[in-house]
């Protein structure tokens, strides 16, 4: 089957503007706005835990504008295509949170044996470097690995990023992970203003309205968040005005012990990030099958593998393609690649200018929650309907069952790994990593059923009648 002739998804009148088309100035401004404020804390948040975590205070605010700075450049690149690097959607790339973990472990490692900042630093980006080359590789074999980049193993991927990342949304709504007043009457009531207010502008028909919910929803909840007390701008931290990008500024180290873990993760990642890029090409609606998709996801993780090169080199963390940004496009209508040169241009300005930043990094969480629990359902229903294309019959079922089952089981009980070793546990505390490693080994060994259907077995009264029809069995 061509790329012409290949299947599109539904819903049409959905895009306001499709992934070729050219919004106008301000149309592609409001868009990318809203692509930033929605990853804005998932792009620093991993900085912020491995800087407070390694007590690397004082790097952190130049680490957290090199992690806006490197995404930035990451986004023009995966939507502009450089011959055979970037898929020409429009994905945000962000900082992962799957290496948390096993860079963690790199830097206690080299802090046990008495190494400074700099020598941890040096480390970390050193075994990045190199292990990102990992994917880069992967990428250029993934033609040949159609077996395991099924419809029935990245829907049910992109069903459980959406529904494990609804536990961030909630929490948030609720006040932030360890806040005091969690749950509080007012947290609650911020998310829901927020919720409301993207729920209403998206019943309006007005391309506007519709465009601008999340930044509006978003503005609205700042605004009365401030005027509640909530924002204290006088918080806000001494940085300084200009970060300037320095390669390799601490210096490059490598260890074999710390750089086997991080390795085993960038096997692993390019699951994730193909999932995130067949969920954005069913969105924007593209193919999700055929010569065009495959090739859009071998660029994609090739874009995605280099990046993270790009992300060691300037110290920061390694690159993913963001799931959230999928649930933006859906709400917006909005999945024109060149609203990503206006996502990368305003992240490069934060990184560069790192006050803008510190300004976002104030707004409440209950105000971001709001937003984010309908960007991260829409994820989960991207996932939904992928499996729902690929039918859900008795093999399919069982598939999608247990790795549900198996990738929310680990969220929900983080306890049932203890009893595994340290470097396994690394691995698979991620439940999105469970449940993609159970969808792979039981589409490899599970067989295929190849089930033909007639037209009346989907008309409940013809299937009454064959069945009705159909001779008793002989005693």
């Amino acid at each position: 089957m061509s790329d012409a002739q290949a299947p599109r998804p539904r819903y049409k009148s959905d895009l306001i503007y499709g992934l070729e088309d050219r919004p106008h100035f301000t149309a592609a401004i409001f868009a990318a706005l809203q692509h930033v404020l929605a990853s804005f804390v998932g792009i620093i948040t991993p900085t912020l835990i491995v800087g407070g975590v390694l007590g690397l205070e004082s790097e952190v605010p130049y680490l957290v504008s090199m992690a806006l700075f490197v995404s930035g450049l990451g986004t023009f690149v995966q939507a502009r295509r450089f011959g055979p690097v970037g898929s020409g959607l429009l994905c945000l790339q962000g900082t992962s949170f799957s290496f948390i973990s096993v860079i963690l472990s790199a830097g206690f490692m080299v802090k046990a044996r008495g190494g400074g900042t700099d020598e941890i630093l040096s480390t970390i980006f050193g075994i990045c470097f190199f292990a990102a080359f990992i994917e880069v590789v992967l990428s250029q074999f993934i033609g040949k690995l159609r077996k395991l980049i099924t419809p029935v193993v990245t829907g049910t991927i992109i069903t459980l990023m959406g529904l494990s990342l609804i536990k961030v949304a909630v929490t948030d709504m609720a006040g932030g992970y360890g806040a005091a007043d969690l749950g509080a009457a007012s947290n609650m009531g911020l998310a829901a203003l927020v919720l409301v207010t993207i729920v209403v502008l998206n019943r309006f028909n007005n391309p506007f309205l519709r465009l601008g919910s999340i930044v509006i929803g978003l503005t609205l909840g700042f605004v009365v968040a401030w005027w509640l007390g909530r924002v204290d701008l006088a918080a806000l931290p001494q940085v300084p005005l200009v970060s300037v990008p320095v390669p390799f500024k601490y210096g490059f180290s490598f260890d074999w012990v710390a750089f086997i873990p991080v390795a085993v993760i960038f096997l692993i990642s390019p699951l994730e990030a193909a999932g995130d890029l067949t969920a954005n090409s069913m969105i924007s609606q593209q193919p999700v099958k055929g010569p065009l998709y495959i090739k859009r996801i071998k660029s994609g993780l090739l874009a995605d593998g280099l990046n993270s090169v790009m992300a060691a080199t300037f110290n920061s963390l390694p690159m993913v393609t963001f799931a959230q940004n999928n649930g933006v496009i859906q709400l917006t209508g909005v999945a024109s690649r060149y609203v990503a040169y206006f996502i990368a241009g305003l992240l490069v300005l934060l990184g560069l200018f790192p006050m803008i930043g510190a300004v976002l990094q104030l707004m409440p969480k209950p105000v971001l929650g709001g937003a984010t629990l309908i960007m991260f359902g829409t994820v989960a229903v991207a996932g939904i309907k992928i499996l729902a294309e690929a039918g859900l019959h008795r093999r399919n079922v069982l598939i999608v069952a247990i790795s549900l089952g198996m990738g929310l089981g680990v969220a929900a009980v983080p306890e049932v790994l203890r009893e595994l070793p340290k470097a396994l546990h690394n691995i698979f505390e991620s439940p999105i990593t469970v449940g993609a490693f159970c969808a792979i080994l039981l589409n490899i060994f599970l067989p295929e059923e190849f089930i033909e259907l007639q037209e009346d077995e989907f008309d409940p009264e013809a299937s009454t009648l064959k069945v009705m029809q159909d001779p008793a069995p002989t005693k």
